[in-house]
């Protein structure tokens, strides 16, 4: 028997290259290289290594990034995922899917390494990738891994075949652990402007992971919205420009005369009496009482025969174009509504 790879009556055609170099005990079993087998090939000057308990290396030398983030994986997913599935049999023309890896994935700083943010370190200088596993799942953290737990998981991404924790979960596993405010802000910083999701999503998860308690989170938070709100206003600005909408006064408060504040808008178009506020509303421990207030801004501004328009950020980045629609079908039916209150528009 040749102890460098394992012995293959049933081909593993179903895995990556780097998955048949990355098994574990039971993967081995399967193809006949019994426990003693393995132990004599991890022995000092043996070709292969054990990465973590129960899964091993099939060559010498350090592991790769990839290498431990599928050990991290194969160690932490329920039993099933590590066996091998049925494998393609000889003179099939396609190999079958990859190994899927079941209730965990990559989160944490790891997870925002493979999403690509500059600002968080790469894989091979991390001591430990964190794997998100299901709350009641009986697992501990050792070597590389550290065990991540959720009551909830949410649908991982797939990255090169690795499932990994959309962004702002990985942001607040990651925030979770790191007392830096300068790598926190920076962080929190690349995932609206690059794109990556919406501020509100990640005060979501920061929230629910009780972070917002400890000051450089929530001064990293402030910068976020503030950024957030920023690159909002002018996807705003581009809309009204490229999709040909007459342009409004821009942010600008309403009174009546003589009377109360009515609030602040991002766009007004007079002629039209079509206000429209961009919805940056951040989920806080507030948000009931935020929302009454927002509600009720509109309802008053309706009852005055102003038309509300109301636009998220991430409609306005996902469909530009749908919400221009939206916007020019509210300006065209002012002409069949009754005249609205007369208001005093003031600059914000």
């Amino acid at each position: 028997m040749n102890h460098n790879t394992p012995l293959s009556p049933r081909p593993l055609r179903h895995l990556s290259d780097v998955q048949l170099r990355v098994l574990t005990t039971a993967q081995l079993r399967s193809q006949g290289v019994s426990p003693a087998d393995t132990n004599a090939q991890c022995r000092p000057g043996g070709t292969w290594q054990q990465l973590l308990p129960g899964v091993y290396l099939l060559r010498p030398g350090p592991a790769t990034s990839e290498e431990r983030l599928h050990a991290v994986l194969l160690y932490a997913a329920r039993s099933p995922a590590t066996e091998p599935a049925v494998p393609a049999q000889p003179g099939a023309g396609e190999p079958h899917a990859p190994q899927r890896y079941t209730d965990a994935m990559i989160t944490g700083l790891a997870a925002l390494a493979l999403h690509r943010f500059s600002s968080a370190p790469p894989l091979l200088s991390l001591d430990r990738i964190d794997v998100l596993v299901p709350r009641l799942r009986r697992l501990r953290s050792t070597g590389c891994v550290r065990i991540v737990r959720t009551p909830g998981m949410p649908e991982p991404q797939q990255i090169t075949g690795i499932p990994v924790a959309p962004v702002p979960r990985a942001l607040a596993d990651a925030v979770a652990d790191l007392a830096d405010a300068g790598v926190v802000r920076r962080l929190l910083t690349e995932a609206v402007r690059g794109g990556h999701c919406e501020p509100a999503a990640v005060v979501k998860e920061l929230t629910q992971a009780r972070l917002l308690s400890r000051p450089h989170v929530v001064d990293a938070v402030d910068s976020l919205l503030a950024e957030g709100r920023a690159i909002a206003e002018d996807r705003l600005y581009r809309m009204v420009h490229e999709h040909g909408l007459p342009d409004p006064v821009w942010n600008v408060d309403l009174r009546l005369p003589g009377g109360p504040h009515l609030g602040g808008l991002d766009a007004y178009w007079p002629d039209h009496a079509v206000a429209l506020e961009l919805d940056t509303r951040a989920p806080r421990q507030d948000e009931d009482a935020m929302w009454s207030e927002y509600a009720r801004k509109r309802e008053h501004l309706e009852r005055l025969g102003i038309t509300v328009v109301h636009i998220t950020p991430k409609k306005l980045r996902d469909s530009m174009e749908q919400q221009a629609t939206v916007v020019r079908t509210a300006l065209m039916a002012s002409a069949d509504r009754d005249p609205a209150a007369y208001v005093v528009v003031l600059p914000r």
